[in-house]
């Protein structure tokens, strides 16, 4: 492709095209000529129980009690995470809770902070 627009993240000239994709070998940033004009490309979207959008670096609230699988306690409603990581799947939040550790929740058990 000749005129292959500059990357969206890095505005490197040096984007290539592969397997209908524009690849950015500076970055690593991955988009499509429809999404190229865009301001930002589509993600992951997640929302919280009242349906407010959250994004990687958020605090939250969580919303009820939950039980943890070999715990002797649940997580309490009302604990704050912070710093959660949005990810794929059913568990769509990733994040660290004191007391517990590494955990993987549930976008509608928890509200933003």
């Amino acid at each position: 492709m000749e005129n292959t627009p500059p990357c969206p993240a890095c505005q490197s000239p040096y984007g290539y095209e592969l397997d209908g994709k524009l690849i950015c070998p500076e970055c690593s940033f991955v988009w499509t000529l429809e999404n190229s004009n865009d301001e930002e490309a589509e993600g992951l979207v997640v929302k919280d129980a009242n349906g407010t959008e959250l994004s990687d670096g958020d605090s939250v609230t969580i919303i009820k009690d939950l039980p943890v699988k070999g715990a002797p306690k649940p997580i309490k409603a009302g604990t704050k995470v912070k710093s959660i990581r949005l990810v794929e799947g059913d568990h769509n939040i990733d994040c660290k809770i004191d007391g517990f550790g590494s955990m993987a929740l549930k976008s509608e058990f928890v509200k933003k902070a």
